[in-house]
């Protein structure tokens, strides 16, 4: 048997890269020695627009020319770091040494030694997975759940007024509308979205142990305290100030207890749609050359959401694991985090995957309002409880003598189907009054909603 050429092991890299390669931008390790040049360069250009140890600031084309590490960042230095690193062994010191290569290629060898001052690791690490964390989140993650969201709204509108019999414990129950069934998602997904949206991006830059005693060494006289918040907030991010070697990841678990919260609910949206799907609720609107089944031609399997639902199912496990491993590291350091990190893409990407297909699976499908009004006129027992409402109401008014409104409807319903004209006969025969007799008699299960379409508008 021949060997195959290199092939991805992840399927996120194979299969699916279409739907996910966006992440890679931000997430790959690629994306992340790009930030932190982008770091080790704006650290550079903050120490020399405070014109510290004898330096002066740069000119805007020279700014320009060393932002040029980054915004060009590509092949080139790809190729050049894993050369690199192969001899370090340690990536953020082959940045580094990068920074100071291409530094003497501009003609700046006079501002080498600033390169990664002061700087552990960590400092470069944190505030790079901040960045990148936080540009995959809102520029590639964060939309696809608001389209998602977007299109259960779009669903709920259009399908608030279409009654459908509720299934509480898998039972008859109380009768809503499509619409605002799919409006409770959309609301439960908009909150959680917004709290990510509104999330701390933390980094720390404060050398070896989180006490800037390197820089007080070198400059005793500098608030070096204020010169590190400065430099990260004018990255876009929050400042740690308060840490030990490593930033303490705690912004990480919170944000990845969102997204795997997130996770469980579009889960939930996921089961949910597939059983409407399979009580015929919802039917499958066919794909122009698309196999159902490799056997049975009459079938449209619920792919997507199956396959949103699986991979939801990975991505909470993953983003569990990286909740539970970074939120402690040993003492004032360990390494368990690093290889933990690298995996946020992996943990983001089953997520983004399940999200397009929720996407496309939604719409795929329309609903099938004549099977609503069939599975409603079939169960109109699920009117005892209106009826036996109504019968208190009476009671504690004054114009009904009924002891047990609640034995008497179950005796009636529990355990059995009852037809329209059975109830009808049934209030007819009740000790209430005639205006109360009037509304049970016109309600029907496909008119007893309640608030149900009404409720739609709280979506906005």
């Amino acid at each position: 048997m021949s060997s195959l050429p290199p092939q991805p092991l992840s399927p996120l890299d194979g299969r699916y890269r279409t739907a996910v390669g966006e992440l890679g931008e931000y997430l790959s390790e690629a994306g992340l020695n790009r930030a932190r040049v982008e770091v080790e360069v704006e650290w550079l250009i903050a120490l020399t627009d405070r014109s510290l140890f004898g330096t002066s600031p740069l000119s805007d084309d020279e700014k320009s020319r060393l932002r040029a590490l980054y915004l060009e960042f590509g092949q080139a230095e790809i190729d050049w770091l894993a050369e690199k690193e192969a001899v370090t062994r340690h990536d953020v010191k082959a940045i580094e040494y990068l920074v100071r290569d291409r530094l003497s290629t501009l003609e700046h060898d006079g501002i080498a030694e600033l390169t990664h001052f002061a700087c552990t690791s960590e400092d470069i690490n944190s505030t790079s997975y901040a960045l990148t964390v936080q540009r995959a989140i809102r520029r590639v993650w964060l939309p696809k759940l608001r389209t998602v969201i977007a299109a259960l709204s779009e669903l709920a509108v259009r399908h608030r007024d279409a009654a459908m019999l509720s299934r509480t414990h898998g039972q008859p129950a109380t009768p809503s509308t499509m619409g605002k069934e799919l409006g409770v998602f959309a609301w439960r997904l908009a909150r959680v979205a917004d709290q990510i949206d509104g999330g701390e991006y933390l980094a720390k830059f404060s050398g070896a142990t989180g006490t800037w005693s390197a820089h007080l060494s070198a400059a005793p006289d500098v608030d070096w305290p204020d010169v590190s918040r400065a430099f990260i907030e004018g990255l876009g991010l929050d400042f740690n100030i308060l840490t030990t070697q490593i930033e303490s990841h705690d912004w990480q678990v919170e944000l990845y207890d969102r997204v795997r919260h997130a996770g469980g609910i579009l889960h939930n949206l996921a089961t949910d749609i597939w059983t409407y799907i399979s009580i015929g609720y919802f039917t499958q609107i066919p794909v122009a050359g698309a196999t159902g089944s490799s056997t049975m031609p009459h079938k449209i399997n619920p792919i997507r959401f199956e396959n949103a639902e699986a991979n939801l199912e990975i991505s909470g496990g993953l983003l569990s694991t990286l909740s539970q491993t970074l939120v402690t590291s040993r003492l004032q350091r360990d390494l368990t985090d690093s290889t933990t990190q690298r995996n946020i893409g992996v943990a983001l990407g089953h997520s983004l995957l399940a999200l397009d297909n929720l996407a496309r699976g939604l719409g795929e499908i329309s609903l099938a309002e004549d099977v609503l009004r069939a599975d409603l006129d079939a169960n109109w027992e699920v009117l005892a409880e209106a009826i036996q409402t109504v019968v208190r109401a009476e009671i504690a008014a004054g114009r009904s003598q009924i002891s047990d409104p609640y034995a008497l409807l179950k005796d009636l319903t529990r355990g059995r189907r009852v037809g329209a004209p059975e109830l009808a006969e049934f209030v007819r025969r009740l000790d209430i009054g005639d205006e109360a007799k009037e509304r049970l008699l016109a309600l029907t299960p496909a008119t007893y909603a309640g608030l149900a379409s009404q409720l739609v508008d709280e979506l906005g």
